[in-house]
């Protein structure tokens, strides 16, 4: 004879639904929590650069401010340095070509957050409110605002092979902007944006206080997501389609395919790895803690190192000039600018 339940009580059945609807809610409700606020971790940084042991290789040219990017410009055969003068609010940037006595110098509205360059003479920079494209030939730069932007902070800056800027913002957010187009469409999934870069008409998003990427397609929707090691600190794209990052504090280069976003390569690279550059040849990354930069070989699948040179003090900002094979070490610590011609050969 089966048990008796008293009147009222629930049975079973009802109460494990109401505990599975309980289950559910609190799920929901983590989930939400960690949407709003995502964990984050301390953002890597550099290592403090010991004294120089050692002569860096190739030539070293002083620099006025202290370089904050820089990329290398094809058609005009410019290095541009985006730098920061002796006060927050002074920045300037810096043009030098091959055959140049002595460089040009913009001076800019105002301080800049970060620099990218669409290899055919033009630049753009991020700041508050919008953005400044500089016209390469000429030194002359123009500000565009950004509709309902004015109190925006962005903080990153990359243009898309169709023309479209991104920028990202301090509170996680990307713009989207067409070509000459003051407004923007918005994606908001990020703690932080640190740094963007664009491989085709996909832009990727690094939060380094998250130590993730994230890519967004040319629809502007999210893509994929991914860890980056234990602290990664720089992002670079490079002409064979990959995506590159330095994972500073777990010591290794990640080199990432876009479409979809996987992690391809993770090779161990010690002494702080912080500067980053990609070539058509050789991806190049400087150990901040040994005042060396190195160039590595991706593309038998297993990372070779080829080459390495020690370099200025501090090497934490690193371009290259495809065309002439000449890598830029710039210094943070007032160490100039160090140019290797034919870098990628061995010496």
């Amino acid at each position: 004879m089966p048990a008796l339940r008293k009147r009222g009580a629930p049975s079973p059945c009802r109460r494990a639904i109401g505990l599975l609807f309980l289950l559910l809610c609190l799920v929901a409700c983590s989930g939400k929590t960690l949407e709003q606020t995502p964990p984050t971790v301390a953002p890597a940084q550099p290592a403090e650069s010991p004294a120089l042991s050692a002569d860096p290789a190739g030539a070293v040219r002083p620099l006025d401010n202290q370089p904050q990017a820089a990329v290398f410009d094809g058609r005009t055969g410019q290095l541009v340095i985006l730098g920061q003068g002796p006060t927050r609010a002074a920045a300037s940037l810096t043009l030098l070509g091959s055959q140049q006595t002595s460089p040009r110098v913009v001076d800019l509205p105002g301080p800049m957050t970060a620099l990218t360059d669409d290899g055919n003479g033009t630049a753009y920079l991020s700041c508050r409110g919008g953005y400044l494209v500089v016209d390469l030939s000429a030194a002359r730069a123009r500000q565009v605002p950004v509709d309902d932007a004015q109190k925006v902070d962005f903080t990153a800056i990359a243009r898309r092979v169709d023309g479209t800027l991104a920028l990202g913002t301090a509170d996680g957010e990307v713009y989207t902007l067409k070509p000459g187009a003051p407004s923007a469409s918005r994606t908001k999934v990020f703690a932080h944006v640190d740094a963007l870069v664009a491989q085709g008409n996909t832009v990727a998003v690094l939060d380094r206080g998250q130590t993730s990427v994230t890519t967004i397609d040319a629809d502007g929707k999210i893509g994929q997501s991914l860890r980056a090691g234990q602290g990664a600190t720089t992002m670079a794209a490079d002409p064979a389609g990959r995506l590159l990052v330095t994972d500073t504090r777990g010591g290794e280069l990640l080199a990432f395919g876009v479409d979809p976003l996987i992690l391809r390569q993770a090779y161990p690279v010690p002494q702080s790895p912080y500067g980053l550059v990609g070539s058509r040849g050789l991806t190049w990354v400087s150990q901040t803690a040994a005042n060396i930069v190195i160039g590595y070989d991706l593309s038998t699948g297993i990372p070779l190192e080829k080459v390495r040179y020690p370099t200025v003090r501090q090497p934490n900002t690193l371009a290259f000039d495809d065309a002439a094979g000449t890598l830029y070490v710039l210094s943070s610590a007032d160490g100039g600018l160090q140019v290797i011609e034919h870098a990628a050969d061995p010496h």
